[in-house]
């Protein structure tokens, strides 16, 4: 008769049980809080975006304005604030809304490509399913380029040898007569309006407001907001750099 062996003795201990990320990185890995994030963040851009051009808008009302309206940029909240503080502030907060704007962009892009690993097989739906999204990444990074060169041009100077700190009027007037400048804030504010437009419509959607009795109301408010940015900003370097505005 065949003796049968006792099974051997488990050796150690249990594995622990695996222990769960915090509640706000479970958050941040969703879909759903990149889609939130986008939106919350687009919104603090659009409106950064509004406002600045309005006070931007000034340059045709002539230097003292336009001078004046920087000058109290910088004074905001004195004395009992120091002199910038809060230009400081805002820029800092808006560069955070950038930054988790571009990041949930990114990572919202891979997600949705590991979710679908098979390209479309029809030309005619992929263009329609990734038309907007292809465009949208393309207008994002031009306008991410000309944030960059739009501070070294009008902010710190550095690229224009006629800069004077503190005479914003002249330095627009001056940086805007030459035609290459002029070209590159036309097409980036394009792109800017183009970017704008879609993002106005997609926010709503995914803030969960997409009922289809309002999508009227919506697309008629993001091409009219593109439209007002488009307008309003390309018209500056337009009118300067063809001495309409001196």
């Amino acid at each position: 008769m065949t003796k049968v062996e006792n099974p051997p003795a488990a050796s150690g201990h249990a594995p622990a049980p695996r222990r769960e990320p915090p509640f706000v990185v479970q958050f941040w890995r969703s879909a759903v809080a990149k889609k939130w994030l986008m939106a919350i963040t687009g919104i603090m851009l659009m409106g950064f975006v509004l406002v600045h051009m309005i006070g931007n808008l000034k340059l045709y009302l002539g230097a003292s304005h336009l001078n004046d309206y920087a000058e109290w940029l910088r004074t905001i909240g004195e004395p009992a604030i120091p002199k910038t503080g809060v230009l400081w502030i805002l820029r800092v907060g808006l560069l955070g809304a950038a930054v988790i704007h571009i990041v949930a962009a990114a990572q919202l892009t891979a997600m949705n490509r590991r979710a679908r690993p098979t390209r479309y097989q029809s030309p005619r739906d992929y263009a329609a399913a990734n038309f907007a999204s292809r465009t949208m990444r393309w207008t994002g990074i031009i306008v991410f380029l000309f944030v960059i060169f739009h501070l070294l041009d009008l902010t710190w100077g550095v690229t224009d040898p006629g800069f004077v700190k503190g005479q914003v009027f002249d330095n627009v007037i001056h940086s805007f007569q030459r035609i290459p400048v002029a070209i590159i804030y036309i097409v980036a504010n394009l792109a800017l309006a183009f970017h704008l437009g879609h993002g106005a419509w997609s926010m709503f959607q995914s803030l969960g407001w997409n009922s289809p009795r309002y999508n009227r109301a919506r697309r008629g408010f993001a091409i009219g907001f593109a439209a007002v940015i488009a307008i309003g900003n390309c018209s500056m370097p337009l009118l300067v750099v063809t001495k309409v505005v001196k």
